[in-house]
């Protein structure tokens, strides 16, 4: 298989070799030419050739058939079409004709049937895909070979399992819901195998970054699975409480809607002939005492629409104000001016004192704004504030004040800078 064979399939400037995943599966011709030789073709072909394999597979005493011994197994095949398929399957070595003249399933073969006969094991209600998954994991996991691709497809199934249940709920659908609880009970083993799997692979502290990721990931999509089944209880409990049963007869609206299921598209059409009309006659939907209160309500909002003003009022002129409105910062400046006249040690309570506790309040925020304040670069009169040389230090102490709307605060002392005072 060459570039020249994916000249057609390519994007223009792009060769096999820039596609790592399109090399993966070119450097596997020979597992997808066992497939596609054994697929090949109609229907009918593909399930003779599976049938053969299969039956020449399934005698494991006897492994090796001599072409009479096929003949009289399949003496309801026609003979022609018998050697067709032992002819193409042996071209295609997925059967090897030894030099004995018996046939036997070549290792290419065995391994197509093997791999059909995983999937065909399942029972219909049980998910077919997430079976083969986890058994393939679970096989791979007892050769210590599991790779992150195997179980980047559990996830990926668990996933959409999880948005299939999900949108059954959000229908309302009673059979839905009901459909897909019971496909959700059929799958709990495998559900439970998972688990067990996912336990030893995160509980293997070599396990690689990738692979122990991804098992993270499945651990959360199975828990919200393992959910699943108690909002389907809620759904079909809320179902249960808008059920209808028709008079005394014990049959409810469920009973109804799941009979009609069964019926065919003839009997529903035939059931719908006379019930069914195309256009509504007026008359059954209002009389005349509706269609008035009906018409009174409509006249009133259209008089009512009319008398209301719908023109804008006249522009006016905004009011011109004097001088842009100042914050009061009086008291900050008088609290500036106290501090910079200290020249010894102060208690913190007889400095903020003065006018109440709202200005008591006042002064000590700006006290502890002093105190955290460290190179600032503000201007105005806040500026000024936090450049006075005022070092402010607070106890793990309380103080009984007893004035100013205080009883106690934290104790603390007010210390000018040594600088200062030499100045």
């Amino acid at each position: 298989m060459t570039d020249q064979d994916f000249a057609d399939y390519l994007a223009p400037g792009y060769v096999a070799d820039d596609v790592p995943e399109l090399s993966a599966l070119a450097a596997a011709r020979p597992v997808v030419g066992t497939f596609i030789s054994l697929f090949r073709g109609t229907e009918a072909e593909v399930l003779l050739r599976l049938l053969v394999l299969r039956e020449i597979g399934h005698d494991t005493d006897s492994p090796r058939w001599s072409p009479d011994a096929l003949r009289r197994r399949f003496a309801y095949l026609d003979a022609v079409k018998l050697e067709t398929v032992l002819k193409r399957l042996r071209e295609h070595n997925l059967l090897s004709f030894g030099d004995d003249g018996h046939y036997h399933l070549s290792d290419p073969g065995r391994n197509a049937v093997a791999a059909l006969g995983m999937l065909l094991r399942f029972d219909d209600t049980e998910d077919a895909e997430l079976g083969f998954l986890t058994a393939q994991l679970a096989g791979l996991q007892a050769t210590g070979s599991v790779n992150a691709e195997a179980l980047g497809h559990l996830l990926s199934k668990l996933n959409d399992l999880t948005l299939h249940f999900e949108d059954a709920i959000a229908s309302g659908s009673e059979f839905r819901i009901v459909e897909s609880r019971q496909r959700l009970s059929a799958n709990g083993k495998w559900l439970d195998r998972g688990t067990e799997i996912l336990r030893q692979l995160l509980a293997d502290p070599e396990a690689p970054f990738d692979v122990a990721r991804i098992a993270q990931r499945i651990g959360l999509a199975q828990s919200r699975l393992a959910r699943v089944d108690a909002a389907f209880q809620r759904a079909l409990n809320k179902i249960e409480t808008q059920r209808v049963t028709l008079g005394s007869s014990g049959i409810s609206s469920s009973d109804v809607g799941l009979w009609l299921r069964r019926q065919n598209a003839d009997t529903l059409l035939a059931m719908a002939q006379d019930a069914i009309t195309d256009t509504a006659d007026l008359r059954l939907l209002a009389g005349g005492h509706e269609l008035l209160d009906r018409a009174e309500v409509a006249l009133c909002d259209i008089e009512r629409s009319q008398a209301q003003s719908v023109e804008m009022p006249p522009p006016d002129a905004a009011p011109a104000a004097d001088r842009p409105e100042e914050e009061d910062l009086r008291l900050l400046t008088h609290f500036t001016g106290r501090l910079n006249t200290l020249r010894e040690d102060a208690p913190l309570h007889d400095l903020i004192g003065g006018g109440g506790f709202h200005h008591a309040a006042y002064r000590m925020s700006l006290l502890a704004m002093l105190a955290d304040a460290s190179g600032t670069s503000e201007e105005g009169p806040v500026g000024e504030f936090l450049k006075i040389p005022m070092d402010v230090i607070f106890e793990d102490t309380l103080v009984d004040v007893g004035a100013d709307e205080i009883a106690r605060m934290t104790r603390g002392i007010v210390r000018p800078r040594t600088s200062n005072i030499n100045d």
